[in-house]
């Protein structure tokens, strides 16, 4: 009995969200069908490679998946609040499923071609565009505000995890059974999500419709409401330079293990586990302080060391180095994808909030096609070294720049970032 009360305690004390029952049914729904994400997005990337040969084409991919988030986001975040999130959340979960089985079954009859591949990455990226600023949004609905930064670490827990199980699982698979396994596991895995999310029950936020305004207006009400806000504004900025230069691995990774370590699906499995182990102890890190709520210091300093990181694994040469780094990047991305995630939700209006996330997936995201079309062009003409240090370098410089130009005033203190 007091081992079950010491259980108890650790969960209220660390894991508090698991504590709402509808957060419940949406995380382990979530446990579930992120390592079939995660074994997907390692065979896609190894299918493309063995394809093509390209590390060029590769990033095409990338960049394909991302630029509906990066055309439409804005009008996804306007769109959101308009209906309950849980229902947009089911239509995005089925879709996306459909997208997997149809991959896996290309796969399986001999008939996928790389214009198949771009074609269902371009549809992914469109549902993803609704899915990412839907779910974010979606956390305070279910937890609250007071537990919003342990959702967000939890799911950040799950999401990690799920990097380190996922492509072990999927490298076997390519292995020993071939891709498509990977794919069709990838798609029965929504099923847990979607259980989960028909079960919740909850008072959805729809946003008063009002007259005379269109969907324009309200895009830019938005964008003017950030600009506005230096807290809003600084984040977001900070987040469009890392997420274009720092987030580029699904390019990178496999084309450094074939072409610089000279190693196979085994090693690349290995080193995309390794960037999960270190984003899992993030996540349990800040679902330990979550309490003590996101911190402008932890930001800054994140952003920098992402940056150094990736310069020191263009110097990389053996598979032990660039596994710890990429170990020591995976931390500081959480801690700085989760500080400014729950940032801009806890400082938000909620009238503005889906559209604030919305700019968010835009920029955390929607930049993605930059970053990995750049990312493939670097590593085509410098080698995946090259590629890293000069992702490194455009990271670094500009982060700098915003820091300078936003620093940090005596009438602004930290703790605004929490308010």
């Amino acid at each position: 009995m007091n081992l079950r009360h010491a259980g108890m305690r650790v969960v209220n004390n660390n894991f508090h969200a698991l504590t709402h029952k509808n957060y419940r049914y949406f995380w382990f729904g979530q446990c579930v069908s992120l390592i079939g994400t995660w074994m997907q997005n390692i065979g896609q990337s190894w299918l493309v490679l063995t394809l093509t040969g390209s590390p060029l084409l590769l990033g095409l991919v990338g960049t394909i998946q991302f630029l509906p988030i990066t055309c439409f986001s804005l009008f996804a975040g306007a769109l959101i609040d308009k209906f309950p999130k849980r229902n947009i959340l089911i239509v995005t979960q089925t879709v996306s499923m459909l997208l997997a089985l149809i991959l896996s079954a290309l796969v399986f009859t001999d008939t996928v071609k790389y214009g198949y591949i771009l074609v269902l990455a371009f549809l992914l990226g469109l549902t993803n565009t609704f899915d990412m600023p839907t779910r974010q949004a979606f956390n305070i609905e279910i937890v609250g505000k007071e537990d919003l930064m342990n959702a967000i670490a939890l799911n950040s827990t799950t999401f990690n995890l799920a990097r380190i199980v996922g492509p072990a699982i999927g490298a076997g698979m390519m292995a020993y059974l071939g891709a498509g396994w990977c794919f069709l596991l990838n798609g029965l895995s929504f099923v847990a999500v979607i259980y989960g999310l028909l079960q919740i029950r909850t008072t959805p936020y729809v946003r008063e419709k009002k007259k005379d305004t269109g969907l324009l207006k309200e895009i830019k009400d938005g964008i003017v409401y950030i600009s506005k806000d230096r807290l809003l504004a600084r984040t977001l900025l900070l987040v469009t330079v890392v997420g274009t230069m720092a987030y580029n691995f699904s390019v990178l990774i496999p084309v450094f293990t074939k072409d610089v370590l000279h190693m196979q699906e085994k090693t690349y499995g290995l080193m995309m586990s390794c960037l999960g182990a270190g984003s899992l102890l993030g996540a349990l890190t800040m679902s330990f302080r979550s309490k003590k709520g996101p911190r402008l210091s932890v930001i800054i300093t994140c952003c920098l060391l992402i940056s150094v990181f990736l310069l020191l694994n263009g110097m990389a040469g053996s598979v032990y180095t660039f596994g710890l780094l990429l170990a020591l990047q995976g931390f500081c991305n959480i801690l700085f994808s989760t500080n400014c995630n729950s940032s801009l939700q806890i400082h938000s209006k909620e009238e503005y909030r889906a559209r604030v996330m919305s700019v968010y997936s835009l920029v955390f995201a929607g930049s993605t096609p930059v970053g990995n079309l750049f990312a493939g062009y670097a590593a085509d003409h410098y080698g995946a070294n090259g590629a890293f240090f000069l992702c490194g370098l455009f990271c670094l410089i500009p982060c700098l720049i915003i820091i300078i130009a936003y620093r940090k005033k005596a009438d602004e203190p930290e703790e605004s970032a929490a308010a």
